[in-house]
């Protein structure tokens, strides 16, 4: 089960999330973002987990610049981006894993994710809050997802905390392949609680 954590920029922060045994840890290019990063600490370089660029409607040439110069390993794409954009995006950066961010509010909002199927890695399934993208701490009926029956894996997000991570263990689905740990895991923006995400860790872990 991948463990993504998001939304970080502090190399020290970093480093003591990555020891906890997360599989990817995020960085929003998203100017509009309380966790945005417009470079990537050099003394913050990962050593075994996978790096996450994610990007609000960004242009292509924007995306590719930032993921070739800082070496990302997945590309998230968090706003209205088009099938087309996507399709580019795999041919602009062979190698590189895309998960595609939708907002989940009920059964209608699994519509669009059909597009989709074959030119992404991974979906995100977040809650639904109008223009506000990701890192709302809200979180939405894991029940909907039932109705998702595509062939592409996804990361539940949208508010998991230690308070509702029963609920989280308790959604089962074919094709859930993880779990998005952001807001509700900060002392302030972009600064991660090491000792919550370890907690969450094990509680998610427990048979």
């Amino acid at each position: 089960m991948i463990i993504k954590v998001c939304g970080m920029r502090d190399a020290h922060n970093i480093r003591e999330v990555e020891a906890l045994g997360v599989d990817w840890i995020g960085m929003i290019f998203y100017p509009r973002s309380p966790r945005y990063v417009s470079t990537v600490p050099t003394d913050g370089r990962m050593r075994r987990a996978k790096r996450v660029a994610v990007f609000v409607d960004a242009p292509l040439v924007d995306i590719c610049k930032t993921v070739r110069g800082f070496t990302f390993d997945l590309v998230q794409l968090h706003g209205k981006e088009s099938p087309q954009l996507c399709r580019n995006l795999r041919e602009a950066l062979p190698g590189v894993k895309i998960v595609k961010a939708f907002g989940v509010k009920d059964a209608d909002s699994l519509l669009e994710v059909a597009q989709y199927e074959g030119l992404v890695d991974y979906y995100l399934f977040d809650t639904h809050c109008g223009d506000v993208r990701g890192g709302s701490g809200r979180t939405f009926d894991h029940a909907i997802l039932q109705g998702y029956t595509g062939s592409t894996p996804f990361l539940l997000s949208g508010g998991l905390s230690l308070d509702n991570v029963e609920e989280v263990k308790s959604f089962t689905h074919p094709m859930l392949a993880g779990y998005d740990l952001n807001s509700c895991f900060e002392t302030a923006p972009a600064l991660k609680d090491p000792t919550l995400i370890r907690q969450f860790l094990e509680k998610i872990k427990e048979i």
